[in-house]
């Protein structure tokens, strides 16, 4: 969890013996103060409600959304606390899905938000003025730094460091990740992204041609292939497949075609030559570099982060 985590990195701060390093104090707060379990059982014990003075640092943890939960009328009291430290001038930053508040505060309108890969549908969706980063682990969020929003779940390490690095100096910040064994993520989240779920549709057309894409997204062309299959012209088609799935079909091709080239390349021991020709591609190079794109990392880097697959076999 989180918050668990922030407190015991945060509150080690300062504890070098060096004059230099401030040392930073974190509480944890909820809205009426009082113990409470989270969403995974663990019983959180918090420090104070939110009746409290401003902070100089707010940092709002994972918020726990179902799939088909909206956020819409959640956290009205969250938000109200939320907005007087930004009127105060604190800096607020968000872990995870908990960017998704501070987008329902209306604070990253038309700025650049980082959250969980998952959240990439809502953000579509819900906030369609908020420029989603889902490849982004750490993204300065506006208001001249003073809004923060991270990535997924153990983006709370990045945002410990920079908290520190920014209040208590770099040297300070090098200490505390060795001593925490804070990793580098310097390729960011998209290599632990996968297609964000389409949009649910009533358009039957464009249901019958994303299932037989399914068994058929190697097909060469599949775009033209797709409008003939539909019956519709061209123009008709891009527009209803796009309002209905949330994709362009190009994007939606691409997508299914890197989703199964990342399976092959968790389990299998193809030569990435071969899985570009599977899944479409008949030139590496371009497979690659699109790979590349949707991935953050080239074909060779995903497949050597992620053979897990292949091991338990």
């Amino acid at each position: 969890m989180a918050a668990f985590g922030l407190h015991e990195v945060l509150g080690d701060t300062g504890r070098n013996g060096q004059a230099s390093s401030r040392p930073i104090h974190p509480s944890l707060v909820s809205r009426h103060g009082e113990a409470y379990r989270s969403s995974n059982g663990l019983r959180v014990t918090p420090d104070q409600d939110l009746s409290g003075d401003c902070a100089d640092v707010v940092i709002v943890c994972d918020v726990h959304l179902n799939r088909n939960d909206s956020p819409e009328g959640r956290w009205p009291e969250e938000i109200e606390w939320v907005r007087r430290h930004v009127d105060h001038g604190s800096l607020v930053c968000s872990t995870c899905s908990g960017s998704v508040l501070l987008a329902e505060a209306g604070l990253l309108d038309g700025v650049e938000a980082a959250s969980h890969w998952s959240m990439a549908d809502l953000f579509r969706d819900r906030y369609p003025s908020i420029k989603f980063r889902p490849e982004r682990i750490l993204c300065d969020s506006g208001r001249a730094g003073q809004l923060i929003t991270t990535g997924g779940a153990s983006s709370w390490q990045d945002l410990a460091l920079y908290l520190i690095g920014r209040f208590c100096g770099e040297e300070e910040a090098v200490r505390v990740a060795r001593l925490f064994l804070l990793g580098d993520r310097g390729y960011g989240q998209l290599p632990f992204a996968s297609m964000a779920r389409p949009r649910q549709h009533s358009d039957a057309v464009i249901s019958r041609i994303q299932a037989w894409l399914v068994d058929n997204y190697s097909t060469p062309n599949p775009v033209s292939v797709m409008v003939d299959r539909s019956g519709l012209s061209e123009r008709s088609f891009k527009r209803r497949f796009s309002a209905a799935t949330g994709y362009t079909p190009v994007e939606y091709v691409q997508a299914l075609r890197i989703e199964e080239a990342k399976q092959m390349l968790e389990s299998e021991d193809t030569a990435i030559e071969e899985v570009s020709v599977a899944v479409g591609y008949q030139d590496p190079t371009f497979f690659r570099r699109l790979f590349k794109r949707r991935a953050g990392v080239t074909p060779a880097q995903y497949r050597q982060r992620n053979r897990i697959r292949g091991l338990l076999k």
